[in-house]
């Protein structure tokens, strides 16, 4: 009789330590899925964010080109502003100087 608890005893542990193994198992498979899972949505994410940085550096350019152009602009605006100021001084300050030797 003792002998027969034994044996139940000893295939209840071996029952249990397949259970435990197949948990292990089961638990790793899980693990190991999200683990993909979770790769490839993070790989998702960061080429949605890569478009996202690459549509928002086009927009940047964009604007820096416009506003360049627009600076451009109005530098040669006011370069030529003060090159015809610099003329017509040039001009007085040859004249006062003929008026005053001749």
């Amino acid at each position: 009789m003792a002998s027969e608890a034994v044996k139940k005893i000893l295939s209840a542990e071996s029952v249990s330590n397949h259970k435990i193994s197949q948990a292990r198992q089961t638990a790793d498979e899980i693990i190991m899925e999200a683990e993909r899972y979770s790769a490839v949505a993070v790989q998702k994410k960061i080429s949605q964010a890569s478009g996202e940085v690459e549509k928002v550096r086009s927009d940047y350019m964009k604007k820096l080109d416009v506003y360049t152009k627009q600076a451009d602009a109005d530098c040669a605006g006011k370069i030529t502003e003060i090159r015809l100021q610099a003329e017509t001084n040039m001009n007085n300050a040859v004249n006062a100087v003929i008026r005053e030797f001749f």
